[in-house]
């Protein structure tokens, strides 16, 4: 096996997790068996390996670059996503971020370096030491996952496969199947149909690279239990704008750009997994799709450790085990919508939304007619379509203006203090409109809403003093989740928080 140099885990903790087959830890890190030449989950079914024939990694990536395969039986890359790259801040961590997006797909690493403001080689040195691979190896593997989905879930043809996972040719998709799952392709497909009993649903694709496709798959979103369903579906249900989202027999329908065009998703909950049916316009956008709608839900992050931290137990009246941040699916999206939505109520917001949207968006084809304009397009003609305050028009046009312009910048690698520092020198951008886009946007578990009044009426309402920030780090969106529905449950004595008006307002 290949040696690399990693940031060290705790080698009895991680020990104990395999032994006790606690799923709570599967993509946390990964469990490489040097006498088998295997890698796996820590919840594998297997007989658990003796510990002077183990070591644990912290990505799929470095066990593979450790010379290592994946296991066939637990399939260790179809865990869900490690909650480390959002409570972690430093530099690997958003640049896991971005390779999930597919950046080095579309502009390679000196695309990532540029985004993270580090130079190539600096770049790798941090990567191969806290991750134990570098870029290309963690974009290698985040690809061959992908491959795998398509193998196992669709009728795709293999060729097809290969370029819609991001491989550069047929042949180094063969090589790096065979490589990481020690099965050439047809031989993994052949397995998935008998281990099914049935073959996967053809998936209409053709013309991948020379144009749309439509493409249709149905996918399981993994996570981690608890999870608070009702959390979701009202907070999906109630952001809903006409137009361009969809909630509909518990299932939330929008569309969304994509680097190569645009995909449209719905999404349901399942009781074990999320259920994402998508139809995509160029089958290149699945893995940026999928990370975007895994950031969406929250779906990697881990609700055990969180309610442990914030003492879930200790609130049974209060708090709700499992509750999830949500995040967003486009960053100059969210941050005009969360200011259009300002000091006004839900209700209110949407139907602003709605009519920008019906005004400026673009059509498409599918269940919801639109895409949500860009903020060129808002830049342009924004004035004549917003109404209310004058200001707070202008605001949301400047900022569509610098978002068009390349001022402001909205990814998920970027730093929460530059980020709020930037959305804080917008004209019309206050404290709670920046905390809560630092929040949405990068998946940060530690963003208290001190000046959300919603916020403020659920802590009063559970007796919860908000000048004690520290005792809820690093967990304190979390604990603002778990206010804000604590106060909407209040208001309407209803289970799932139905909102009778009130969005996050600043104080």
């Amino acid at each position: 096996m290949v040696s690399v140099a990693i940031t060290a885990l705790d080698f009895d903790r991680c020990y104990r997790a395999v032994s006790s087959r606690d799923a709570r830890f599967d993509g946390q890190f990964f469990t490489a068996v040097r006498t088998t030449g295997i890698y796996c989950r820590p919840s594998c079914p297997a007989i658990t390996p003796k510990r002077a024939n183990v070591t644990f990694l912290p990505t799929a990536a470095a066990a593979q670059q450790a010379g290592f395969r994946a296991c066939r039986r637990c399939l260790p890359d179809a865990a869900p996503g490690s909650p480390l790259w959002n409570t972690r801040a430093d530099l690997a961590a958003r640049a896991m971020r971005l390779i999930g997006d597919g950046v080095i797909e579309r502009g390679g690493v000196p695309a990532l370096a540029a985004q993270l403001g580090y130079s190539q080689r600096q770049l790798t040195r941090v990567l191969t030491t806290e991750l134990g691979a570098g870029p290309l190896a963690l974009a290698r593997a985040h690809r061959a996952h992908t491959a795998r989905l398509l193998i196992q879930t669709t009728a795709m043809p293999m060729s097809d496969i290969a370029f819609a996972a991001g491989f550069a040719s047929i042949r180094q998709f063969n090589d790096t199947v065979r490589e990481v799952f020690a099965v050439s392709p047809t031989t993994m497909r052949a397995e998935a149909q008998r281990a099914n009993g049935r073959a996967p649903s053809p998936a209409p694709i053709n013309g991948l690279l020379s144009g749309p496709t439509n493409s249709a798959l149905s996918l399981r979103l993994p996570y981690r239990e608890p999870m608070d369903r009702a959390w979701l579906e009202w907070f999906m249900s109630a952001h809903a704008a006409p137009g361009v989202e969809l909630w509909d027999d518990r299932a939330y329908t929008r569309n969304l750009r994509t680097p190569h065009g645009y995909a449209t998703a719905r999404l349901s909950f399942q009781r074990d997994h999320v259920r994402a049916e998508l139809s995509l316009h160029d089958m290149r956008d699945l893995a940026p799709t999928v990370t975007r709608l895994r950031h969406l839900l929250d779906l990697d992050a881990d609700p055990v450790g969180i309610d442990e931290a914030l003492g879930v137990a200790r609130h049974a009246n209060g708090f709700t085990p499992g509750i999830r941040v949500p995040g967003c699916l486009d960053g100059p999206e969210l941050l005009l919508r969360t200011m259009i939505g300002q000091q006004i109520s839900l209700a209110a917001a949407n139907t602003h939304t709605a009519r920008l949207v019906e005004a400026l968006g673009e059509r498409v084809e599918g269940p919801v007619p639109l895409l949500f304009p860009t903020p060129e397009v808002i830049a342009e003609r924004g004035a004549e379509v917003l109404t209310g305050p004058a200001r707070r028009t202008q605001a949301i046009v400047g900022a569509a203006a610098a978002l068009a312009a390349g001022d402001l910048v909205l990814h998920s690698g970027r730093t929460a203090a530059d980020l709020r520092r930037d959305l804080l020198a917008l004209d019309g951008v206050g404290p709670w409109t920046a905390d809560y886009v630092v929040m949405r946007l990068l998946a940060d578990p530690d963003v208290l809403l001190t000046t959300d009044l919603v916020v403020r009426q659920g802590a009063a309402l559970l007796g919860i003093d908000l000048t004690e920030t520290g005792r809820w780090t690093p967990w304190r969106s979390y604990l603002s989740m778990q206010l804000w529905k604590a106060a909407l449950n209040g208001r309407d004595n209803s289970s799932n928080g139905r909102d009778t008006g009130a969005n996050g307002r600043q104080g």
